[in-house]
C-alpha cells in the first residue's frame, strides 16, 4: 500500500521558538518514516504583515536550515519554498470563487489577527485560509498535521474540497486533521494561558531554537507559576507550572505522573533547572547543525531547488485537473526557465 499523504509548513517569521520545535517539526521528523512528506516554508503567508523584504528572504534561508537540523531529511521529505511553486496562488484565486463570505467572517484567527495589526487589515488576512486550503489540496493530502488553532481553516479546507468535488466530481481528497501529542501547544512562559509565539513582545516569554543555554536557563528561571510550589499538573489552577510539566514531559517522554512523584517535596526552583537543562540538550545537537548549515549557502539552494521542482510536478498535475473540470485552458508543459529567460 502507498503511504499517506502529509502536508504541512511554518511561517518565515521570525526565530521558530521551543512551541513550533515540540509542536511541530518535532513530530514532522517521526512521521517522515511512515509517511510521504511535504513540508513547506510558507513565505506567501507572511505577506499579510509588512515584511523587510530582505528580512523575510533571510529568515525563509534561517528556516529551511532549521527544518534540516531538526531532523527533516531531504532524503526522505520534500521541502520547498511556498513562493517557488506558482500553483498555491492560481489555485488560491479559484478556491476563493467557491469560499463564501460568511465561512471567511467566521474565522477566530482572523479577529486575533485584527486586533493586532489593526493599522493593517488587508484582505490577504481575511482570505489566507483559503490559500492555506490551496496549499493542502494541491498535493491531494491525506492528513494535516494541526494544533487547536488550526482545526477551523481545516474544516474550511475539508467543506472547499467536499463542495467543489460534488460540483466538478472527484478531484480532491478530502484531508483529515492529525492532531499532535501532549505539547501540541507550548505556552508562554511569561503569559501561560497564551500559545508561545515567535512573535511575542512580552521579555522572557518565548524560548527561541537559537538561544545560548546561560538564556534558556535565565527564561526558565523567571517562568511564572504560583504560590504553592508543588509541582502538580493542574491547567485550569496553575496553568503556569503545568505548562513546564508538558515541556518536561515532551522532552523525556515521561508521564505527567511520573514528574509528578520525581520533583515530589521539591520546590519549583529545582523543577525550573530541570527543565531549563533537557531543553538545553535537546536542542544542542540541532544547534550546531544549524551552524554548519548556515554557512553552506549552496547547499540549502540545491534542496530548496529540488524541493520545488518535485513539488511542481505534483501540484502540476491537481490544477490541470482543476482547470479541465472548470473548462480553463491550461498549457500542458508549463516552460518557467524559458519564460523567465523571454522576459529578461
Amino acid at each position: 500500500m502507498s503511504k499517506k499523504i502529509i502536508l504541512s509548513g511554518i511561517q518565515a517569521t521570525g526565530n521558530l521558538t521551543l512551541g513550533n520545535y515540540l509542536g511541530a517539526i518535532n513530530n514532522w521528523k517521526k512521521m517522515q518514516e511512515d509517511y510521504e512528506c511535504n513540508y513547506m516554508i510558507a513565505d506567501l503567508h507572511t505577506l499579510t504583515i509588512r515584511n523587510n523584504p530582505e528580512n523575510l528572504r533571510k529568515n525563509t534561508l534561517n528556516l529551511l536550515a532549521l527544518y534540516i537540523s531538526a531532523g527533516i531529511n531531504p532524503e526522505k521529505s520534500n521541502i520547498f519554498i511556498q513562493s517557488h511553486v506558482a500553483e498555491h496562488a492560481e489555485l488560491a484565486w479559484i478556491l476563493n470563487c467557491y469560499t463564501y463570505m460568511g465561512e471567511l467572517s467566521r474565522m477566530t484567527q482572523f479577529k486575533d489577527k485584527s486586533a493586532k495589526h489593526a493599522d493593517n487589515i488587508n484582505s490577504g488576512l481575511f482570505t489566507y485560509p483559503v490559500l492555506m486550503a490551496a496549499d493542502i489540496l494541491l498535493y491531494q493530502a491525506d492528513l494535516v498535521p494541526v494544533g487547536e488553532d488550526q482545526k477551523q481553516h481545516l474544516e474550511l479546507t475539508r467543506d472547499l474540497a467536499e463542495r467543489f468535488n460534488s460540483i466538478y466530481g472527484e478531484t480532491f481528497k478530502v484531508p483529515e486533521p492529525f492532531i499532535q501529542g501532549v505539547a501540541a501547544r507550548v505556552m508562554g512562559l511569561q503569559e501561560p494561558t497564551s500559545k508561545m509565539s515567535k512573535s511575542s513582545s512580552i521579555p522572557n516569554d518565548s524560548i527561541f531554537l537559537n538561544d545560548e543555554p546561560d538564556v534558556i536557563l535565565k527564561k526558565f528561571k523567571k517562568a511564572v507559576t504560583d504560590s504553592e510550589n508543588i509541582v502538580r499538573f493542574d491547567v485550569k489552577e496553575k496553568p503556569g507550572i503545568s505548562n513546564l510539566i508538558s515541556i518536561y514531559s515532551a522532552i523525556t517522554g515521561k508521564t505527567k505522573q511520573d514528574i509528578e512523584k520525581e520533583f515530589e517535596g521539591k520546590g519549583y526552583g529545582d523543577f525550573k533547572v530541570a527543565v531549563a537543562e533537557a531543553v538545553i540538550e535537546e536542542l544542542k545537537p540541532m544547534q550546531e547543525k544549524y551552524k554548519e548549515l548556515k554557512d553552506n549557502p549552496d547547499y540549502l539552494e540545491k534542496i530548496y531547488k529540488t524541493g520545488a521542482e518535485k513539488a511542481k510536478i505534483i501540484a502540476n498535475k491537481t490544477l490541470k485537473d482543476v482547470y479541465e473540470k472548470i473548462r480553463i485552458s491550461f498549457i500542458e508543459e508549463r516552460k518557467y526557465e524559458c519564460l523567465q529567460i523571454m522576459l529578461k
